[in-house]
């Protein structure tokens, strides 16, 4: 049986390679211009935030969203996800109507197209580079205005299919310190389910999303980024291990593997 589900698979991963070179191409002008000078960003936020329902429902995917706690307009946050899908950052945009701007990968700049735009309006890090992590700091703090958002996936990778939640990085937890902006996470049940980078994985279905009440940072001092990386990345394990479909999937490998926070 999943011999025979493997074609249309392949079929329907390579569409929405299709979608995205495709769309990409047609708003290519649009793009060019709104991402020209950073006044034009809250237009831009929209042409992507509209781009990212189509391309998700355009997939076959659905979205069901449960907020703990809702964001202000004109505030900025420091938006923290699980990362196990090629969707991921779709999502994100889907979920927020208040600008944000990703910290990203500097190798994603090698995609055709793709990167050329990303590398205009994404703030990349290389992550083995002090200059560069330096560098995410200082554009970081002149994009935070007039409630600009960032985005940063804490676990700075895709891990394996078979772990819950990787450890995460510094940098979100450094940042959201420095500019005393709350941390807002969200919980990801489905994605790599349904749509994960095997190619041979994944079908239509609905992308259950949950957005948690948010980790304040007022009063924290950077001596404190590792016990609010800590409070964070529990709280993000709790809702995951206590996600019955997630859990089966991660555990899919090994049916009798414990599962224990590494923080803990």
């Amino acid at each position: 049986m999943k011999f025979l589900k493997m074609p249309f698979q392949l079929v329907w991963r390579i569409w929405f390679y299709v979608l995205i070179l495709s769309t990409v191409i047609m708003m290519s002008p649009f793009l060019l211009i709104l991402s020209s000078d950073e006044k034009y960003y809250p237009s831009f936020w929209k042409l992507i935030r509209g781009w990212s329902f189509f391309l998700i429902y355009a997939m076959g995917f659905r979205l069901k969203i449960d907020r703990e706690q809702e964001i202000e307009p004109d505030k900025s946050y420091m938006f923290c996800a699980n990362h196990a899908s090629l969707l991921d950052g779709w999502v994100l945009c889907a979920m927020s109507k208040n600008p944000i701007v990703f910290v990203g990968k500097k190798e994603l700049v090698k995609i055709p197209i793709f990167g050329f735009f990303y590398k205009r309006v994404v703030i990349m890090v290389d992550r083995n580079n002090l200059k560069s992590r330096k560098r995410v700091y200082e554009m970081a703090k002149k994009r935070l205005v007039n409630g600009t958002s960032i985005a940063i996936f804490p676990e700075g990778l895709v891990p394996s299919e078979d772990v819950v939640l990787a450890p995460f990085k510094n940098g979100a937890f450094s940042l959201a310190i420095e500019h005393q902006i709350p941390i807002v996470p969200q919980i990801y049940y489905d994605c790599k389910r349904l749509i994960s980078w095997d190619v041979f994985k994944g079908y239509p279905g609905t992308f259950r999303v949950k957005q948690l009440k948010f980790v304040s940072t007022k009063g924290l001092t950077i001596e404190e980024k590792g016990s609010l990386k800590e409070k964070t990345f529990n709280l993000m394990y709790n809702e995951l291990i206590k996600d019955e479909l997630y859990m089966k999937d991660t555990n899919r490998f090994n049916n009798e593997r414990e599962f224990k926070s590494p923080l803990s």
